[in-house]
């Protein structure tokens, strides 16, 4: 159990460094009281987390634990290439994040719900409760993400939006690249021809196709900032000359 509860807060921790979450705790923790957020993404985090982790362990039941190893370090694949490419509020979550309403806490809880439903911090520990102690995944994936949550409000509200976000995620995808190594290797030894020649096509298919989601949403990105570049530099010129 204490080996499953370790490893489960140290991937659920990176998984929610620079995660869509993360920065929705960032967002709320700006405008109401920390305490209430941190309770609130506490509570909806051990929802979300107990449902993972009993689908996660009872899907672990009926399959070989070389095909989940696999499963989990092309999934840590998946996340670091994730972590790569960033995460950013859609004008839905920014919305509802700015507008709790009169109970905070209500909707900051069923905002951190509907986030994490399909995210790679619920599939991460999916993956963990296949073949480890459920309990151990459940306390350590949940403190995990809470811990991340909490750093993320401490930096926000001390320095407002400005997070080295770059830095964070580089070395948050990093540690999953590692990760993923550290499965796949441990899943592959003593594997059969075709699982070794299946996984290794999967990691090339998954690179390539998140290499390119990557350098398009790059590029995205820097012409959405040189757009609003311009903007700015022409608001600028326009009042000058008012």
């Amino acid at each position: 159990m204490s080996a499953a509860l370790a490893l489960s807060f140290a991937v659920i921790f990176v998984a929610e460094l620079g995660d869509k979450s993360q920065l929705m705790a960032m967002t709320f923790a700006l405008r109401y009281r920390w305490w209430v957020v941190l309770t609130a993404i506490l509570t909806a985090t051990t929802l979300v987390h107990a449902a993972s982790v009993f689908f996660g362990h009872f899907l672990g039941m009926s399959i070989p634990t070389e095909f989940m190893t696999i499963a989990g370090g092309l999934s840590m694949l998946v996340f670091g290439l994730w972590t790569l490419r960033g995460d950013e509020l859609d004008d839905d979550e920014a919305s509802r994040a700015g507008r709790a309403g009169r109970s905070v806490f209500l909707a900051v809880m069923s905002a951190f719900i509907l986030a994490e439903l399909g995210d790679k911090t619920m599939l991460a520990t999916i993956a963990l409760a296949t073949d480890r102690d459920w309990l151990g995944v459940w306390i350590g994936s949940t403190v995990g993400m809470v811990a991340a949550d909490a750093l993320a409000i401490v930096v926000g509200r001390v320095l407002g939006r400005h997070l080295p976000e770059r830095t964070i995620a580089l070395a948050a995808a990093a540690l999953f690249f590692v990760f993923a190594a550290w499965l796949l290797i441990e899943g592959l030894i003593g594997s059969s021809t075709v699982v070794f020649v299946s996984t290794i096509v999967a990691v090339i298919a998954i690179s390539v196709i998140g290499g390119l989601l990557i350098a398009r949403t790059w590029r995205r990105r820097t012409a959405e900032n040189a757009v609003r570049g311009e903007s700015s530099e022409t608001i600028a010129h326009e009042s000058l000359n008012g």
